[in-house]
């Protein structure tokens, strides 16, 4: 499972990180400190104060989840401030999260993550459909969904991610570098997944 900011505040930290600990997981398991490490990377350095306007939320709720994010490894001081005043940044733009291993603490780690990503995907796809009358014919037209059941081999899925990720990574810089951004750009979630379903009694 891996999962991508988009970032427009460098952090310090190095850009890919692989996160298997159960504990890191299942820390990050919980729906504003997802929203929150995303604010993090798309704006840039916060406080609680600023995280608490973003997110709609209360200082106090904001400081007490950075704090459990920075004791985690998901986010660190930027320096400068005190208290509440005091800028938190990301630490990394890229997450692999090994959700796959078989012990019952990290498979259950794996499941609750999992559950709050998509959980959120879910969600953002249900706002866009209720708002995408508000967006220019255009981009109502651009939008997409595509579903599709093939019959693939495991090491033909794992081509198929590496496939999507490539197809990606030309618009990666643009996180970063606002002025890589075409003018009109907007942010664009994407989100894929691919996973055995049981086969029909025919065996297809």
């Amino acid at each position: 499972m891996t999962e991508k900011g988009d970032p427009t505040g460098t952090p310090s930290g190095p850009e890919y990180q692989n996160v298997s600990d159960p504990r890191r997981i299942r820390a990050l398991a919980h729906p504003v400190r997802i929203a929150l490490l995303e604010a993090l990377r798309r704006e840039g350095p916060l406080t609680a104060t600023r995280a608490a306007e973003l997110l709609d939320d209360s200082p106090g709720n904001m400081s007490w989840h950075l704090q459990t994010l920075a004791k985690y490894g998901y986010v660190e001081e930027a320096g400068g401030g005190r208290g509440r005043s005091r800028p938190w940044r990301a630490v990394s733009l890229v997450y692999k999260f090994d959700t796959t291993m078989a012990d019952a603490e990290s498979a259950a780690a794996g499941e609750a993550l999992e559950t709050s990503f998509q959980e959120r995907n879910y969600q953002r796809l249900r706002e866009w459909w209720s708002q995408r009358r508000s967006y220019p014919v255009k981009w109502r037209r651009a939008a997409f969904s595509t579903v599709a059941i093939t019959y693939l081999t495991a090491g033909e899925v794992k081509q198929l991610a590496s496939a999507i990720d490539a197809l990606l990574s030309p618009y990666q810089d643009r996180d970063l570098d606002k002025a890589a951004r075409p003018a009109g750009a907007l942010p664009v979630q994407v989100v894929a997944f691919g996973h055995p379903i049981p086969p029909t009694p025919s065996g297809n």
